[in-house]
């Protein structure tokens, strides 16, 4: 709609992770350079973390794309982590290319992966299993995890493991029962987000992407840069969502440069103008009421428990404070 009055050949802020348009911040290129080196280098396992919208998915969607290119490669590629310890096997040795079907036993998948794998290992060749969206992992599906990243020889790991998910990944893999796990991790890469600067990098290369080299004058004006990094807090998504709606505004009013105004309107219709403290404080609260709550009826029960308490203790009044969250009572 807005392409020919900007003199775009594209849309250059599409939500969908299209590798052709990867802007390659700082941030980025070191995550990436993780990942490869990682992989061939069979390093074993990998993880990666990032908050919601920093770019992780398309960061793979790159890496996928290099391994596609080489015919030394093999990759499984796992997206939906909402699966069976069963499940999640028939999945992976599906994606391989392995014959697997339901009626197959838990013992039969790993015999052929086992064997997959170690095939592959021995001709020199590298083996991928990557996971998307890792945060979703139960700790079963972890630990079978794990579990795979045994295969190897006595000075090679023979399949490489890819986690990338949420921040809530590492405090997974941080807990006792996947120490384990966390002692294999051999690299380790988060993506922030973005700071001012790259934010107006992303910005222009993404328009110079879809043709917006062409142009004599910014199409975003300074003033607008810098609100959209404020509003977008450096998140290449909402970025992406902010600049893509602001060209929608910007053809409808004709406007040949946007100005910091339009992305202000854009942040109050989106409801980017608050950054969640408040629920984050009313969240707290209740965690707070909740753990008052409990440790009162641990000491009800305890001195109900006690041999020699007597009975004018449990007939004196027990005064409960009502919460912040909670009405006088």
């Amino acid at each position: 709609m807005y392409k020919n009055f900007y003199n775009l050949t594209r849309n250059p802020f599409d939500l969908s992770p299209d590798p052709t348009c990867f802007v390659a911040t700082e941030r980025h290129n070191e995550a990436l350079a993780a990942l490869y080196y990682g992989i061939v280098r069979h390093k074993g396992v990998v993880v990666v973390t990032g908050e919601v919208g920093t770019g992780k998915t398309l960061m793979l969607r790159c890496l996928l794309q290099l391994f596609k290119s080489s015919s030394e490669i093999s990759y499984a590629y796992l997206f939906n982590c909402r699966l069976s310890a069963l499940e999640f096997l028939h999945y992976v040795a599906s994606d391989f290319g392995l014959k697997a079907d339901e009626h197959q036993s838990k013992s039969t998948l790993l015999i052929e992966l086992s064997k997959y794998v170690t095939s592959r290992g021995l001709q020199g060749l590298t083996t991928v299993l990557i996971v998307d969206e890792a945060h979703n992992l139960s700790t079963e599906l972890l630990e079978e995890i794990r579990l795979l990243s045994n295969l190897e020889t006595n000075n090679d790991k023979l399949l490489q493991i890819v986690l990338v998910g949420q921040p809530e990944l590492d405090l997974k893999l941080d807990s006792f029962e996947l120490r384990p796990l966390k002692q294999r991790i051999a690299l380790r890469a988060h993506l922030s987000p973005l700071d001012e600067q790259d934010t107006d990098k992303y910005i222009l290369e993404r328009l110079m992407i879809a043709g917006g080299a062409s142009r004599s004058e910014q199409l975003f004006s300074p003033e607008a840069v810098k609100a959209i990094h404020k509003y977008a807090r450096g998140f290449p998504r909402l970025i992406n969502t902010i600049c893509e709606n602001a060209l929608i505004t910007g053809y409808a009013q004709q406007m040949p440069t946007i100005s910091a105004d339009v992305i202000a309107g854009i942040a109050k219709d989106f409801h980017l103008t608050t950054n969640g403290s408040k629920l984050g404080k009313e969240a707290q609260g209740a965690d707070l009421d909740l753990e008052r709550a409990k440790n009162f009826f641990l000491d009800l029960y305890s001195s109900m428990q006690r041999p020699n308490g007597s009975d004018s203790e449990l007939d004196s009044p027990i005064t409960v404070e009502a919460g912040e969250n909670e009405s006088d009572i």
